[in-house]
């Protein structure tokens, strides 16, 4: 198979280099939407050992550490995928807001600004790595029945999808989607004199196995086909048919079989038994003796046009449209109705690790998904959660981060290892000064006396609620299991 190479792809002794795989502990800062009796239920539910109630997930952070964390409980579980990663280089991280008469423009934060660099420092060949290093953890979270869409301008669909034959395997490649973003013919395009004007994207659209899910979805008939094929009107009901011919196409040596109807032989597409139950219905129609017979097709029992991979009937979002949020790069609900519908159940998982907007996890909800969603960017996760509310009926769902330890993998990657030296020299001076003993191998629990256990808050953050959770979680599950854990609970 031809293979994309990029700079960084191998390291020096020739082997590929991995994604990485931390798995950082989530910390919950807010539940919303949850009622007194629901969080009285959940809370019992944790204290007897019992599973939680599912709650829909909007995480804060950068999805190179979100995935590698949502493996452990979600790896092979995820029904569909959707995910719109930044491909104008220009904007990726900053928007535009209008309070009253001015406009404000948020610039990327710190964080913000190296997610910036790793992605377009070195041109093509850092987009394409952060690409493929997300793309293969999103391929782990994958059910085998799962399906993924990439959406991508026409400057960078073409690497990711070699990067994507070489991880999903060229026949699970479905098919590409192009969006033509408006509908009107003379639409503002940006044409140039010495270029044709972009009016389209792509949706790369593949699945993990051969055996996966997908539903086909209708547009509806047009006023001129309506008009043209079901124009024969029945006069008693006033309901538009029309004639199909129901002979078998290639007769004997497709299999079809040969009997009389209505004193005409023929080679049929249908048994005998089926073409008895289509007469009994009055759905097969003789227009004169000796004529060949044609099954009646009721326009109101039709389902529509099968929608192809040209989608040219959504219109991109203008500034006038209810759905607009303020978010430059938001896509219509009727984009992702389309997908979620075709490429997963209702009650299945859907996520999207470069939410913007929240489009996803909306349309999710309200088509009875459940759902994960996760972005770096503060402006995002306060557009969702605004937008989810404003829903009115949305179920519980719980605002999630990876906490300082983020920070720490962070400031680590950005500073080097002096950063995470200088954290745990901190945590050693506490433990010192009660003078407890360091234990290693947990993420909540950092140290013991006496038969206790002990957690060292971070030195730039207070303990939340979400803390006492996961040091909570991480104690029970670290009874029983060696030399320095916990006996009893």
């Amino acid at each position: 198979m031809t293979e994309l190479i990029w700079e960084g792809k191998y390291d020096d002794a020739g082997r590929k280099v991995a994604p990485l795989r931390v798995a950082l502990p989530f910390q919950t800062v807010e539940t919303v939407n949850e009622s007194a009796q629901e969080r009285q239920l959940s809370l019992e539910r944790f204290t007897t050992g019992r599973d939680r109630e599912w709650r829909n997930r909007l995480i804060w952070g950068d999805n190179k550490y979100v995935l590698p964390s949502l493996l452990g409980e979600f790896a092979g579980q995820v029904d569909l995928i959707y995910i719109d990663p930044p491909f104008a280089t220009g904007q990726d991280f900053s928007f535009r807001a209008q309070i009253a008469d001015d406009e404000f423009i948020k610039q990327p934060s710190v964080i913000e600004q190296k997610a910036y660099r790793d992605m377009w420092g070195k041109g093509i060949d850092s987009y394409v790595a952060m690409m493929y290093e997300r793309l293969a953890l999103m391929r782990e979270l994958l059910s085998s029945g799962g399906s993924i869409y990439v959406h991508l301008g026409t400057n960078v669909s073409h690497p990711i999808k070699l990067v994507m034959d070489e991880l999903f395997g060229e026949q699970n490649f479905r098919n590409e989607l192009v969006w033509k973003r408006a509908t009107t013919v003379k639409g503002n395009f940006g044409q140039g004199s010495r270029f044709w004007g972009p009016s389209t994207e792509s949706i790369l659209f593949y699945s993990k196995t051969d055996d996966y899910t997908f539903t086909q979805q209708f547009d509806e008939y047009s006023d001129s086909y309506m008009e043209n094929a079901y124009r024969l009107v029945e006069p008693a009901t006033g309901r538009r048919y029309r004639l199909v011919s129901m002979i078998g196409p290639g007769g004997k040596a497709k299999g079809n079989p040969q009997y009389e109807v209505m004193g005409v032989t023929r080679y049929w597409r249908y048994s005998k038994d089926t073409m008895q139950a289509l007469i009994d219905k009055g759905l097969v129609v003789q227009s004169k003796p000796g004529s060949v017979p044609h099954r009646k097709y009721y326009l109101d029992e039709g389902r529509g046009v099968p929608v192809q991979s040209l989608w040219d009937d959504i219109s991109n979002l203008q500034a006038s449209n209810i759905e607009r949020t303020g978010y430059a790069t938001q896509k219509p609900e009727a984009l992702l109705d389309r997908i979620i519908n075709a490429s997963s159940e209702p009650g299945g998982l859907v996520a999207d690790v470069f939410c913007g907007s929240g489009t996803t996890a909306a349309v999710a909800e309200k088509l009875g998904r459940r759902w994960i969603v996760c972005d770096m960017g503060r402006f995002a996760i306060h557009t969702t959660r605004k937008r989810l509310l404003e829903l009115g009926e949305a179920r519980p769902f719980v605002v999630q981060n990876l906490g300082k330890y983020e920070r720490q993998l962070w400031q680590t990657a950005e500073f080097g290892e002096t950063a995470e030296a200088k954290q745990a020299a901190y945590r050693q001076l506490i433990l010192d000064l009660y003078h407890a003993n360091a234990i290693n191998g947990y993420s909540w629990l950092h140290g013991v006396k006496g038969g206790r256990m002990i957690h060292v808050g971070a030195v730039d953050s207070p303990i939340s609620l979400g803390d006492i959770t996961q040091i909570a979680s991480e104690f029970k599950r670290a009874v029983g299991t060696g030399a320095d854990a916990p006996k009893t609970n």
